[in-house]
């Protein structure tokens, strides 16, 4: 379920001339059944609203007085958001004859067209105090405050994301709050303003809009809308053969990511740029770290490292809260154990989603370390809702689990076309045919399943630099693919290094001819070129390599002072 609460305006969506039609109590019971959540976001006094309509117990939270105050079911928990009416401005504003004047809890309320006395009485106090419209009356409040300040409140007190939220309204205060609400609707009766930010307008006014609105959640959780929620998708890039500039997009809800490509091709930067952009467009994001290469996530709660890995119930504590994101590291888990541990947090994550819709995205890195395809300990992949990103150097390696769930291959680096051939073959689709060429820094290749030709992007770099976890290279695990083996010259060794703690002890124990075996053919500068990604230690590993003239011994103390150099001893 995408949308878990409706948020409605009363005066003039929910109720015409301040009442609210018989027939449509049932109608907000049977949202309030779905599970969705049903708040009230008005201009009005708890106490007027309470007068007018007799089942505010309906509303599982009310923003009243134009967002300057709350109140849970029954009145609990009211409280004012914001500070009373100063008693000089009251009496300033009877001084000036301002009839009628409410005076509320926050709120100071009048009408047309005693704006002008009201502005004067405010610059002469020197007040810091707002004028709010609404189609005739006038509210006056505390600057900053408004239907939308209210609601952020209220989703706060129910835990709730606004990228989860449908919002109502048909006049000028309530252009704030349906800014910040997901799909933003507007009643047939809506001023044309409002119309024309709503991202549709009911075909019926005032509450029979309301009705039309709560039967389509019910029916289809508003999904005949996402075409026109075009202003939420996440930017990838822009579309290269296009002859206007167009961006390429993907939806928020419903995409599933299949990001391939080479080593060192650029999948890292792609990654960032989206998680960046999910990030800023307000979703909340969880993404898993096999190998530590997202340490310091700007706008996330980083959780493990070397040592210790998060518990599951860790993830779900920061994403308890709407506003957090969470980088998941499991550097400190053995490659063989991932897909375990990783089928243990899909299921929480999971059983959290279906409870709140969130996180909106998941974003696994090195998915084929949690998904391989030779693993008994992989569960299907059930992702019924938001996003989902798999990143992987060979779709070849993900398990078949993955194939209902993607919806775009994004392809980066050397020969796309095969790597394409390969994501067909794992999701047993037709992928466009024909040589594409090696695509350069910066460039990606996005097929769209089902389509027939693949498109060319050129990808919007993130803004922040992704600061590798170095770390991960002294005391973590990497996989066996990527591990250092002594063999020595004859093979009659196979000692495996894990990581570069490991890569010193295994290498002031070995014996010289093994060691200078590999130190002769290079094997140590390009083990830690082309799997650590360290390209200023394997030159400094290169020089020495190349050195004919040091011993044995003498050339593993220099490799070691470089490692101790460029890295943090071990600890």
């Amino acid at each position: 379920m995408r949308y878990r609460a409706l948020a409605v305006d009363y005066d003039g969506t929910l109720a015409t001339d301040g009442r609210v039609p018989d027939d449509v109590v049932p109608m907000l019971r049977r949202l309030t059944g779905s599970g969705r959540k049903l708040i009230l976001v008005t201009g009005r006094q708890l106490e007027d609203m309470r007068r007018v309509f007799a089942h505010t117990d309906l509303f599982d939270r009310m923003v009243a007085e134009n967002g300057g105050v709350l109140s849970g079911p029954g009145g609990a928990g009211e409280r004012a958001l914001a500070a009373s009416p100063p008693a000089e401005l009251i009496a300033a504003l009877e001084r000036r004859k301002v009839e009628p004047l409410d005076v509320g809890h926050v709120v100071l309320a009048s009408c047309e067209p005693h704006q002008t006395a009201i502005l004067d009485a405010v610059r002469e106090l020197g007040l810091e105090y707002q004028i709010v419209f609404n189609k005739g009356s006038i509210m006056v409040l505390p600057a900053g405050v408004n239907k939308q300040t209210g609601l952020l409140a209220a989703l706060a007190e129910l835990g709730l994301s606004p990228r989860n939220v449908v919002g109502m309204g048909d006049a000028e205060n309530d252009h704030a709050f349906l800014d910040v609400c997901e799909c933003a609707v507007a009643v047939a009766n809506a001023l044309p303003a409002i119309k024309k930010r709503a991202d549709f307008v009911t075909r019926g006014a005032n509450s029979a809009g309301v009705v039309e609105v709560i039967e389509a959640l019910l029916e289809d959780d508003l999904a005949r809308v996402e075409p026109r929620l075009e202003h939420h998708h996440i930017v990838l890039g822009t579309d290269v053969s296009a002859h206007k500039p167009k961006y390429v997009l993907l939806p928020p809800f419903g995409s599933g990511v299949l990001i391939a490509g080479t080593s060192r091709a650029g999948k890292s930067s792609l990654v960032l740029g989206l998680v960046e952009r999910i990030q800023q467009a307000g979703y909340q994001l969880c993404l898993v770290d096999p190998e530590g290469d997202y340490e310091a996530l700007p706008s996330a709660v980083n959780l493990g490292n070397a040592q210790q890995a998060p518990t599951v119930q860790d993830v779900l504590d920061v994403l308890d809260d709407p506003t957090q994101n969470v980088c998941v590291s499991l550097l400190a888990i053995a490659a063989q154990d991932r897909p375990r541990y990783f089928g243990e947090l899909l299921t929480a994550l999971s059983g959290f989603q279906a409870r709140s819709g969130r996180p909106h995205w998941l974003v696994v890195d090195e998915a084929h370390h949690m998904l391989p395809c030779d693993s008994v300990d992989v569960q299907p992949l059930a992702w019924k809702l938001g996003g989902l990103a798999l990143v992987t150097l060979d779709p070849k390696r993900l398990a078949a689990s993955v194939k209902p769930l993607i919806t775009h291959v994004c392809l980066v680096g050397r020969e796309p076309s095969a790597t394409l051939a390969a994501a067909g073959e794992l999701l047993e689709a037709r992928a466009p045919t024909g040589r594409v060429g090696d695509l350069r820094k910066g460039e990606a290749l996005l097929w769209r399943r089902g389509a027939r030709r693949a498109q060319l992007v050129e990808l919007i770099p993130a803004t922040y630099k992704r600061r590798r976890h170095r770390r991960k290279y002294v005391e973590g695990e990497l996989p066996p693919e990527r591990s250092f083996y002594f063999r020595g010259r004859e093979n009659a060794l196979n000692l495996r290094v894990q990581n570069l703690q490991i890569f010193v002890q295994v290498a002031t124990g070995v014996d010289d001819a093994t060691w200078a075996h590999h130190l002769r053919a290079g094997d140590y500068s390009r083990w830690i070129e082309t799997q650590l990604k360290d390209r200023k230690l394997a030159r400094g590993v290169a020089a020495i390599e190349r050195d004919r003239g040091l011993s044995a011994e003498a050339s593993r103390e220099r490799v070691r002072e470089l490692i101790d150099s460029r890295y943090a001893p071990p600890s």
